[in-house]
Protein backbone atom coordinates (compact mmCIF):
# COMPACT_ATOMS: atom_id res chain seq x y z
CA UNK A 1 0.00 0.00 0.00
CA UNK A 2 1.71 3.36 -0.66
CA UNK A 3 1.80 6.32 1.16
CA UNK A 4 -0.13 8.17 -0.85
CA UNK A 5 -2.69 5.48 -0.38
CA UNK A 6 -2.38 5.21 3.37
CA UNK A 7 -3.18 9.69 2.71
CA UNK A 8 -6.43 8.73 1.30
CA UNK A 9 -7.60 6.32 3.90
CA UNK A 10 -7.36 8.75 6.66
CA UNK A 11 -8.77 11.54 4.78
CA UNK A 12 -11.94 9.51 3.79
CA UNK A 13 -11.93 8.25 7.51
CA UNK A 14 -11.71 12.21 8.86
CA UNK A 15 -14.39 13.30 6.14
CA UNK A 16 -16.59 10.62 7.83
CA UNK A 17 -16.16 11.28 11.09
CA UNK A 18 -16.76 15.16 10.40
CA UNK A 19 -19.95 14.39 8.48
CA UNK A 20 -21.00 11.96 10.83
CA UNK A 21 -21.13 15.02 13.79
CA UNK A 22 -22.01 17.63 11.58
CA UNK A 23 -25.29 15.68 10.60
CA UNK A 24 -25.46 14.59 14.09
CA UNK A 25 -25.49 18.25 15.02
CA UNK A 26 -28.02 19.34 12.11
CA UNK A 27 -30.64 16.65 13.36
CA UNK A 28 -30.14 17.58 16.41
CA UNK A 29 -31.49 21.22 15.87
CA UNK A 30 -34.88 19.64 15.29
CA UNK A 31 -36.81 18.32 18.47
CA UNK A 32 -38.78 15.60 16.29
CA UNK A 33 -35.58 14.02 15.91
CA UNK A 34 -34.44 13.59 19.73
CA UNK A 35 -35.81 10.46 20.50
CA UNK A 36 -34.57 8.61 17.36
CA UNK A 37 -31.07 9.94 17.81
CA UNK A 38 -31.39 8.74 21.68
CA UNK A 39 -32.27 5.37 20.61
CA UNK A 40 -29.97 4.87 18.07
CA UNK A 41 -27.04 5.37 20.76
CA UNK A 42 -25.71 8.71 20.07
CA UNK A 43 -24.01 9.87 23.06
CA UNK A 44 -21.71 6.83 22.96
CA UNK A 45 -20.85 7.32 19.59
CA UNK A 46 -20.29 11.11 20.27
CA UNK A 47 -18.19 10.71 23.16
CA UNK A 48 -14.79 9.62 21.26
CA UNK A 49 -15.32 12.05 18.76
CA UNK A 50 -15.00 14.98 22.14
CA UNK A 51 -11.36 14.20 22.08
CA UNK A 52 -10.81 13.84 18.35
CA UNK A 53 -7.47 15.01 17.15
CA UNK A 54 -8.99 17.26 14.52
CA UNK A 55 -10.14 20.54 16.46
CA UNK A 56 -13.01 21.21 14.39
CA UNK A 57 -14.62 17.58 14.36
CA UNK A 58 -14.34 18.25 18.47
CA UNK A 59 -15.86 21.50 18.02
CA UNK A 60 -18.56 20.07 15.95
CA UNK A 61 -19.30 17.03 18.36
CA UNK A 62 -19.64 19.73 21.44
CA UNK A 63 -21.90 21.53 19.62
CA UNK A 64 -23.83 18.57 18.61
CA UNK A 65 -23.93 17.13 22.41
CA UNK A 66 -25.28 20.74 23.39
CA UNK A 67 -27.92 20.19 21.01
CA UNK A 68 -29.25 17.29 22.18
CA UNK A 69 -28.84 18.22 25.85
CA UNK A 70 -30.76 21.38 25.10
CA UNK A 71 -34.11 19.64 23.48
CA UNK A 72 -33.72 16.22 26.48
CA UNK A 73 -33.92 16.31 29.97
CA UNK A 74 -32.48 12.48 29.43
CA UNK A 75 -29.88 13.14 27.04
CA UNK A 76 -28.81 15.72 29.60
CA UNK A 77 -28.30 13.41 32.18
CA UNK A 78 -26.96 10.60 29.52
CA UNK A 79 -24.18 13.47 29.25
CA UNK A 80 -23.40 13.62 32.74
CA UNK A 81 -23.79 9.28 32.90
CA UNK A 82 -21.40 8.91 29.92
CA UNK A 83 -18.75 10.89 32.16
CA UNK A 84 -18.34 13.59 29.68
CA UNK A 85 -18.39 16.68 32.28
CA UNK A 86 -15.11 16.77 33.36
CA UNK A 87 -13.75 16.31 29.86
CA UNK A 88 -15.31 19.42 28.67
CA UNK A 89 -14.84 21.24 32.12
CA UNK A 90 -10.99 20.12 31.89
CA UNK A 91 -10.43 21.07 28.31
CA UNK A 92 -12.39 24.42 28.18
CA UNK A 93 -8.88 25.77 29.87
CA UNK A 94 -6.95 24.62 26.78
CA UNK A 95 -9.07 24.70 23.66
CA UNK A 96 -9.48 27.40 20.97
CA UNK A 97 -12.58 29.95 21.45
CA UNK A 98 -14.77 27.78 19.18
CA UNK A 99 -14.21 24.60 20.89
CA UNK A 100 -15.05 26.90 24.54
CA UNK A 101 -18.43 28.33 22.85
CA UNK A 102 -19.44 24.78 22.06
CA UNK A 103 -18.47 23.39 25.60
CA UNK A 104 -19.96 26.32 27.63
CA UNK A 105 -23.13 25.81 25.41
CA UNK A 106 -22.75 21.66 26.81
CA UNK A 107 -22.75 22.99 30.20
CA UNK A 108 -25.90 25.56 30.25
CA UNK A 109 -27.57 23.10 27.85
CA UNK A 110 -27.31 20.50 30.90
CA UNK A 111 -27.66 22.90 33.92
CA UNK A 112 -30.93 24.12 32.77
CA UNK A 113 -32.89 21.24 32.97
CA UNK A 114 -32.68 20.68 37.35
CA UNK A 115 -30.67 21.63 40.18
CA UNK A 116 -29.83 18.27 40.41
CA UNK A 117 -28.50 18.33 37.05
CA UNK A 118 -26.67 21.94 37.40
CA UNK A 119 -24.79 20.42 40.38
CA UNK A 120 -23.59 18.07 38.43
CA UNK A 121 -21.86 20.94 36.34
CA UNK A 122 -20.95 21.90 39.77
CA UNK A 123 -19.22 18.77 40.90
CA UNK A 124 -17.07 18.75 38.11
CA UNK A 125 -15.60 22.22 38.56
CA UNK A 126 -17.35 23.24 35.57
CA UNK A 127 -18.22 26.27 37.37
CA UNK A 128 -14.56 26.96 37.72
CA UNK A 129 -13.95 26.68 34.47
CA UNK A 130 -16.88 28.61 33.72
CA UNK A 131 -15.59 31.44 35.57
CA UNK A 132 -11.96 31.36 33.87
CA UNK A 133 -13.78 32.16 30.39
CA UNK A 134 -15.32 35.41 31.37
CA UNK A 135 -11.87 36.38 31.40
CA UNK A 136 -11.27 35.18 27.60
CA UNK A 137 -10.86 37.99 25.05
CA UNK A 138 -13.23 36.92 22.60
CA UNK A 139 -16.74 38.28 23.60
CA UNK A 140 -18.55 34.91 22.52
CA UNK A 141 -16.80 32.97 24.65
CA UNK A 142 -18.19 35.47 27.81
CA UNK A 143 -20.76 34.79 26.80
CA UNK A 144 -21.38 31.58 26.41
CA UNK A 145 -19.91 30.96 29.66
CA UNK A 146 -21.93 33.80 31.28
CA UNK A 147 -24.71 31.68 30.11
CA UNK A 148 -24.18 28.70 31.59
CA UNK A 149 -23.57 30.25 34.66
CA UNK A 150 -26.80 31.69 34.83
CA UNK A 151 -28.66 28.62 34.33
CA UNK A 152 -26.89 27.14 37.23
CA UNK A 153 -27.48 30.16 39.28
CA UNK A 154 -31.08 30.70 38.65
CA UNK A 155 -32.38 27.07 40.31
CA UNK A 156 -31.60 27.70 43.92
CA UNK A 157 -29.42 29.38 46.68
CA UNK A 158 -26.52 26.82 46.91
CA UNK A 159 -25.97 26.23 43.48
CA UNK A 160 -26.14 30.32 42.94
CA UNK A 161 -23.77 30.81 46.23
CA UNK A 162 -21.58 27.95 43.85
CA UNK A 163 -21.22 30.41 41.42
CA UNK A 164 -20.59 33.66 43.49
CA UNK A 165 -17.78 31.55 45.55
CA UNK A 166 -15.90 30.66 42.16
CA UNK A 167 -15.44 34.77 41.88
CA UNK A 168 -17.93 35.26 38.68
CA UNK A 169 -19.46 37.95 40.09
CA UNK A 170 -17.38 41.34 39.63
CA UNK A 171 -16.30 39.79 35.99
CA UNK A 172 -20.01 39.11 35.27
CA UNK A 173 -20.43 43.11 36.12
CA UNK A 174 -17.14 43.92 34.16
CA UNK A 175 -19.26 42.45 31.26
CA UNK A 176 -21.83 45.12 31.64
CA UNK A 177 -19.13 47.49 30.37
CA UNK A 178 -18.11 45.32 27.47
CA UNK A 179 -19.62 46.83 24.09
CA UNK A 180 -21.15 43.86 22.73
CA UNK A 181 -24.70 43.78 23.38
CA UNK A 182 -25.24 40.26 23.55
CA UNK A 183 -22.92 39.77 26.75
CA UNK A 184 -24.12 42.88 28.29
CA UNK A 185 -27.93 41.46 28.40
CA UNK A 186 -27.14 37.81 29.31
CA UNK A 187 -24.35 39.39 31.89
CA UNK A 188 -27.34 41.61 33.47
CA UNK A 189 -30.02 38.33 33.48
CA UNK A 190 -26.78 35.90 35.28
CA UNK A 191 -26.79 38.97 37.65
CA UNK A 192 -30.79 38.51 38.44
CA UNK A 193 -30.70 34.82 38.52
CA UNK A 194 -27.84 35.05 41.53
CA UNK A 195 -29.64 38.26 43.06
CA UNK A 196 -33.35 36.42 43.33
CA UNK A 197 -32.56 34.01 45.94
CA UNK A 198 -31.60 35.42 49.22
CA UNK A 199 -30.86 39.03 50.67
CA UNK A 200 -27.11 37.85 51.26
CA UNK A 201 -26.58 36.28 47.54
CA UNK A 202 -27.71 40.22 46.54
CA UNK A 203 -25.50 41.85 48.67
CA UNK A 204 -22.79 40.33 47.13
CA UNK A 205 -24.11 41.39 43.56
CA UNK A 206 -24.64 44.87 44.91
CA UNK A 207 -21.00 45.07 46.78
CA UNK A 208 -19.18 45.02 43.25
CA UNK A 209 -21.12 47.91 42.15
CA UNK A 210 -23.83 46.59 39.89
CA UNK A 211 -26.52 48.86 40.73
CA UNK A 212 -24.40 52.04 39.46
CA UNK A 213 -23.64 50.28 36.29
CA UNK A 214 -26.91 49.06 35.43
CA UNK A 215 -28.55 52.48 36.22
CA UNK A 216 -26.44 53.46 33.14
CA UNK A 217 -28.33 51.21 30.87
CA UNK A 218 -32.20 51.95 31.99
CA UNK A 219 -32.54 53.88 28.51
CA UNK A 220 -30.59 51.91 26.03
CA UNK A 221 -31.81 51.92 23.03
CA UNK A 222 -31.63 47.74 23.06
CA UNK A 223 -35.16 46.00 24.28
CA UNK A 224 -33.83 42.64 25.46
CA UNK A 225 -30.78 44.82 27.49
CA UNK A 226 -33.76 47.07 29.32
CA UNK A 227 -35.62 43.94 29.85
CA UNK A 228 -32.59 42.43 31.91
CA UNK A 229 -31.40 45.56 33.70
CA UNK A 230 -35.24 46.06 34.86
CA UNK A 231 -34.92 42.35 35.84
CA UNK A 232 -32.04 42.72 37.78
CA UNK A 233 -32.80 45.66 39.67
CA UNK A 234 -36.44 44.32 40.73
CA UNK A 235 -34.52 41.17 42.31
CA UNK A 236 -32.33 43.22 44.28
CA UNK A 237 -34.75 45.47 45.29
CA UNK A 238 -37.01 42.63 46.40
CA UNK A 239 -35.31 41.33 49.23
CA UNK A 240 -34.96 44.25 52.00
CA UNK A 241 -35.66 47.78 52.85
CA UNK A 242 -31.79 48.52 52.68
CA UNK A 243 -31.27 47.03 49.23
CA UNK A 244 -34.53 48.64 48.10
CA UNK A 245 -33.20 52.14 49.01
CA UNK A 246 -29.74 51.49 47.35
CA UNK A 247 -31.45 50.67 44.02
CA UNK A 248 -33.71 54.18 44.79
CA UNK A 249 -30.11 56.07 45.45
CA UNK A 250 -29.18 55.32 42.15
CA UNK A 251 -31.55 58.01 40.87
CA UNK A 252 -33.07 55.28 38.75
CA UNK A 253 -36.99 57.19 39.09
CA UNK A 254 -38.54 59.23 37.77
CA UNK A 255 -36.16 58.58 34.32
CA UNK A 256 -37.73 54.86 34.19
CA UNK A 257 -40.96 56.16 34.49
CA UNK A 258 -40.55 56.97 30.52
CA UNK A 259 -39.76 53.13 29.83
CA UNK A 260 -43.77 52.64 30.73
CA UNK A 261 -44.12 53.89 27.18
CA UNK A 262 -41.91 51.83 25.97
CA UNK A 263 -43.47 49.69 23.05
CA UNK A 264 -42.22 46.35 24.62
CA UNK A 265 -44.55 45.07 26.73
CA UNK A 266 -41.93 43.25 29.09
CA UNK A 267 -40.09 46.26 29.51
CA UNK A 268 -42.89 47.99 30.85
CA UNK A 269 -44.03 44.93 33.18
CA UNK A 270 -40.61 44.78 34.44
CA UNK A 271 -40.65 48.55 35.29
CA UNK A 272 -43.64 48.38 37.13
CA UNK A 273 -42.39 44.68 38.95
CA UNK A 274 -39.28 47.21 40.31
CA UNK A 275 -41.99 49.75 41.54
CA UNK A 276 -43.91 47.14 43.10
CA UNK A 277 -41.00 45.50 45.01
CA UNK A 278 -39.61 49.16 46.06
CA UNK A 279 -43.12 50.60 47.88
CA UNK A 280 -43.98 47.37 49.55
CA UNK A 281 -41.40 48.46 51.73
CA UNK A 282 -42.40 50.84 54.19
CA UNK A 283 -44.18 54.23 53.39
CA UNK A 284 -41.21 56.24 52.75
CA UNK A 285 -39.91 54.24 49.67
CA UNK A 286 -43.70 54.03 48.69
CA UNK A 287 -43.66 58.01 48.65
CA UNK A 288 -40.85 58.38 46.91
CA UNK A 289 -42.64 56.46 43.84
CA UNK A 290 -45.38 58.38 44.17
CA UNK A 291 -44.03 61.75 43.97
CA UNK A 292 -41.88 60.73 41.03
CA UNK A 293 -45.90 60.29 39.47
CA UNK A 294 -46.07 56.67 39.82
CA UNK A 295 -49.04 55.86 40.61
CA UNK A 296 -50.39 57.74 37.71
CA UNK A 297 -48.20 56.27 35.31
CA UNK A 298 -49.02 52.69 36.81
CA UNK A 299 -52.70 53.48 36.31
CA UNK A 300 -52.20 54.59 32.73
CA UNK A 301 -50.13 51.45 32.14
CA UNK A 302 -53.13 49.17 33.31
CA UNK A 303 -55.33 51.19 31.41
CA UNK A 304 -53.53 49.76 28.30
CA UNK A 305 -52.57 46.46 29.30
CA UNK A 306 -54.66 42.82 29.52
CA UNK A 307 -53.76 39.42 31.01
CA UNK A 308 -50.60 38.39 33.61
CA UNK A 309 -48.55 42.11 32.60
CA UNK A 310 -51.38 43.73 34.94
CA UNK A 311 -50.64 41.76 37.69
CA UNK A 312 -47.58 44.06 39.11
CA UNK A 313 -49.31 47.67 38.64
CA UNK A 314 -52.56 45.91 40.34
CA UNK A 315 -50.37 44.76 43.28
CA UNK A 316 -47.97 47.93 43.17
CA UNK A 317 -51.36 49.95 44.06
CA UNK A 318 -52.25 47.72 46.87
CA UNK A 319 -48.79 47.91 48.48
CA UNK A 320 -48.68 51.92 48.36
CA UNK A 321 -52.43 51.72 49.90
CA UNK A 322 -51.42 49.64 52.64
CA UNK A 323 -49.24 51.37 54.29
CA UNK A 324 -51.40 54.55 55.60
CA UNK A 325 -54.55 56.34 55.34
CA UNK A 326 -52.42 58.90 53.20
CA UNK A 327 -50.90 57.36 50.81
CA UNK A 328 -54.33 55.18 49.88
CA UNK A 329 -55.82 58.30 49.47
CA UNK A 330 -52.77 59.29 46.60
CA UNK A 331 -54.16 55.95 44.86
CA UNK A 332 -58.08 57.33 44.85
CA UNK A 333 -57.12 61.08 43.72
CA UNK A 334 -54.94 59.47 41.27
CA UNK A 335 -58.37 57.33 39.82
CA UNK A 336 -56.78 53.95 40.61
CA UNK A 337 -60.25 52.60 41.97
CA UNK A 338 -62.24 52.85 38.85
CA UNK A 339 -59.27 50.96 37.36
CA UNK A 340 -59.07 48.59 39.64
CA UNK A 341 -62.87 48.01 39.10
CA UNK A 342 -62.12 47.73 35.22
CA UNK A 343 -59.75 44.82 36.02
CA UNK A 344 -62.10 43.11 37.97
CA UNK A 345 -64.48 43.12 35.27
CA UNK A 346 -62.28 42.57 32.59
CA UNK A 347 -60.04 39.62 33.82
CA UNK A 348 -61.16 36.01 34.05
CA UNK A 349 -58.12 34.42 35.90
CA UNK A 350 -58.59 33.76 39.41
CA UNK A 351 -54.88 34.46 40.30
CA UNK A 352 -55.69 38.00 38.76
CA UNK A 353 -59.06 39.05 40.06
CA UNK A 354 -57.64 37.89 43.71
CA UNK A 355 -54.55 40.50 43.55
CA UNK A 356 -57.25 42.73 42.55
CA UNK A 357 -59.73 42.30 45.50
CA UNK A 358 -56.72 41.94 47.68
CA UNK A 359 -55.79 45.64 46.63
CA UNK A 360 -59.20 47.39 46.95
CA UNK A 361 -59.17 45.95 50.29
CA UNK A 362 -55.91 47.82 50.68
CA UNK A 363 -57.66 50.96 49.34
CA UNK A 364 -60.89 50.68 51.62
CA UNK A 365 -60.36 49.68 54.68
CA UNK A 366 -58.82 52.87 56.41
CA UNK A 367 -61.79 55.16 56.95
CA UNK A 368 -65.18 55.75 55.65
CA UNK A 369 -63.72 58.07 52.84
CA UNK A 370 -61.36 55.62 51.61
CA UNK A 371 -64.72 52.82 52.18
CA UNK A 372 -66.96 55.19 50.32
CA UNK A 373 -64.31 55.32 47.26
CA UNK A 374 -64.48 51.35 46.68
CA UNK A 375 -68.32 51.47 47.68
CA UNK A 376 -69.18 54.06 44.83
CA UNK A 377 -67.53 52.48 42.26
CA UNK A 378 -70.20 49.40 43.24
CA UNK A 379 -67.09 46.80 43.82
CA UNK A 380 -68.87 45.61 47.14
CA UNK A 381 -71.71 43.80 45.04
CA UNK A 382 -69.08 42.50 42.65
CA UNK A 383 -66.37 41.33 45.29
CA UNK A 384 -70.12 39.30 47.12
CA UNK A 385 -70.55 37.41 43.73
CA UNK A 386 -66.84 36.42 43.58
CA UNK A 387 -66.76 35.25 47.45
CA UNK A 388 -69.89 33.64 46.65
CA UNK A 389 -69.43 31.84 43.72
CA UNK A 390 -69.11 28.28 43.85
CA UNK A 391 -65.92 28.65 41.45
CA UNK A 392 -64.14 30.64 42.62
CA UNK A 393 -61.27 29.58 43.43
CA UNK A 394 -59.84 29.17 47.52
CA UNK A 395 -57.81 32.28 46.94
CA UNK A 396 -60.10 34.50 45.51
CA UNK A 397 -62.68 33.58 48.20
CA UNK A 398 -60.48 34.22 51.04
CA UNK A 399 -59.48 37.31 49.55
CA UNK A 400 -62.91 38.38 48.68
CA UNK A 401 -64.26 37.65 52.30
CA UNK A 402 -61.58 39.77 53.57
CA UNK A 403 -61.71 42.85 51.58
CA UNK A 404 -65.26 42.90 52.01
CA UNK A 405 -65.03 42.47 56.00
CA UNK A 406 -62.46 44.97 56.25
CA UNK A 407 -64.15 47.45 53.67
CA UNK A 408 -68.08 46.82 55.54
CA UNK A 409 -66.11 47.69 58.88
CA UNK A 410 -65.51 51.35 57.57
CA UNK A 411 -68.47 51.87 55.29
CA UNK A 412 -70.68 54.57 56.34
CA UNK A 413 -72.36 54.88 52.45
CA UNK A 414 -75.53 53.27 53.53
CA UNK A 415 -76.93 53.47 49.52
CA UNK A 416 -74.20 50.97 48.63
CA UNK A 417 -75.02 48.96 51.67
CA UNK A 418 -78.38 48.79 51.02
CA UNK A 419 -78.35 46.27 48.37
CA UNK A 420 -75.96 43.81 50.08
CA UNK A 421 -79.02 43.48 52.91
CA UNK A 422 -80.53 41.38 50.16
CA UNK A 423 -77.64 39.22 48.68
CA UNK A 424 -75.29 38.76 51.28
CA UNK A 425 -74.79 35.26 53.34
CA UNK A 426 -75.19 35.82 57.67
CA UNK A 427 -71.42 35.93 58.16
CA UNK A 428 -71.18 38.89 55.82
CA UNK A 429 -74.80 40.57 56.23
CA UNK A 430 -74.15 40.93 60.15
CA UNK A 431 -70.91 43.31 59.07
CA UNK A 432 -73.89 44.99 56.58
CA UNK A 433 -76.22 45.28 59.21
CA UNK A 434 -73.92 46.57 62.04
CA UNK A 435 -72.77 50.05 59.85
CA UNK A 436 -76.83 50.25 59.52
CA UNK A 437 -76.93 50.43 63.35
CA UNK A 438 -73.97 52.71 63.45
CA UNK A 439 -75.42 55.42 60.93
CA UNK A 440 -79.28 55.40 61.46
CA UNK A 441 -79.61 56.66 65.22
CA UNK A 442 -77.72 60.04 63.67
CA UNK A 443 -79.20 60.77 60.24
CA UNK A 444 -82.59 61.16 59.96
CA UNK A 445 -83.20 61.49 56.43
CA UNK A 446 -81.04 58.05 56.18
CA UNK A 447 -83.74 56.67 58.61
CA UNK A 448 -87.01 57.73 56.16
CA UNK A 449 -84.91 56.66 53.22
CA UNK A 450 -84.23 53.06 54.47
CA UNK A 451 -87.97 52.67 55.54
CA UNK A 452 -89.10 54.08 51.89
CA UNK A 453 -86.47 52.03 49.76
CA UNK A 454 -87.24 48.93 51.37
CA UNK A 455 -84.35 49.00 53.69
CA UNK A 456 -86.19 48.44 57.16
CA UNK A 457 -88.81 45.78 55.87
CA UNK A 458 -85.56 43.71 54.33
CA UNK A 459 -84.47 43.56 57.84
CA UNK A 460 -87.36 42.57 59.65
CA UNK A 461 -86.84 39.39 57.54
CA UNK A 462 -83.62 38.61 58.58
CA UNK A 463 -83.54 35.56 60.85
CA UNK A 464 -81.36 35.64 63.53
CA UNK A 465 -80.44 33.50 66.63
CA UNK A 466 -81.73 35.34 69.56
CA UNK A 467 -78.27 37.19 71.30
CA UNK A 468 -76.36 36.85 68.55
CA UNK A 469 -74.86 40.20 67.57
CA UNK A 470 -76.63 40.35 64.15
CA UNK A 471 -79.93 39.99 66.30
CA UNK A 472 -78.56 42.95 68.40
CA UNK A 473 -77.90 45.25 65.59
CA UNK A 474 -81.19 44.30 64.14
CA UNK A 475 -82.80 45.82 67.89
CA UNK A 476 -80.48 48.82 67.51
CA UNK A 477 -81.90 49.38 64.17
CA UNK A 478 -85.29 48.73 64.96
CA UNK A 479 -84.96 51.47 68.24
CA UNK A 480 -84.43 54.22 65.70
CA UNK A 481 -87.93 54.42 64.06
CA UNK A 482 -91.55 54.17 65.85
CA UNK A 483 -92.67 50.73 67.39
CA UNK A 484 -95.55 50.95 65.04
CA UNK A 485 -93.47 51.60 61.99
CA UNK A 486 -91.48 48.33 62.86
CA UNK A 487 -94.16 46.37 63.08
CA UNK A 488 -95.48 47.46 59.78
CA UNK A 489 -93.26 46.14 58.44
CA UNK A 490 -92.94 42.84 60.22
CA UNK A 491 -93.60 39.80 58.79
CA UNK A 492 -97.05 38.91 59.03
CA UNK A 493 -98.47 42.29 60.14
CA UNK A 494 -100.87 41.98 57.45
CA UNK A 495 -101.91 39.03 57.89
CA UNK A 496 -102.83 39.82 61.61
CA UNK A 497 -104.72 43.33 60.42
CA UNK A 498 -106.87 41.02 58.05
CA UNK A 499 -107.63 39.02 61.35
CA UNK A 500 -108.60 41.79 63.26
CA UNK A 501 -110.70 43.15 60.61
CA UNK A 502 -112.49 39.52 60.68
CA UNK A 503 -113.35 39.84 63.90
CA UNK A 504 -114.08 43.52 63.88
CA UNK A 505 -118.24 44.15 64.21
CA UNK A 506 -118.78 47.45 62.80
CA UNK A 507 -121.15 49.70 65.07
Amino acid sequence: MSQRHVVQVFEQYQKARMQFVQTVADLANRPQNIELLQNAGVMSLLRPLMLDVVPSIQHTAALALGRLADNSEDLAEAVVKEDILPQLAHSLASQNRFYKKAAAFVLRAVAKHSPELSQAVVACRGVDALVLCLEEFDPGVKEAAAWALGNIARHNAALSQSVVDAGAVPLLVLSLLEPEMALKRIAASTLSDISKHTPELAQTVVDTGAIAHLAQMILSPDTKLKRQVFAALTQISKHSVSLAEMVIEAEIFPAAMSCLRDPDEYVKKNVVTLMREVVKHTPELAQVIVNCGGLEAVIDYLGNCHGNVRLPGIMMLGYVAAHSESLAMAVIVSKGVPQLALCLSEESEDHIKAATVWSVGQIGHHTPEHAKAVATANLLPKILELYMNASSSEDLQTKSKKALKSVLQKCTYLPSLEPLLYEAPSNILKHVVCQFSKVLPHDSRARRLFVTSGGLKKVQEIEAEPGSPLQEYINAINGCFPEEIVRYYSPGYSEALLERLDDYQPA
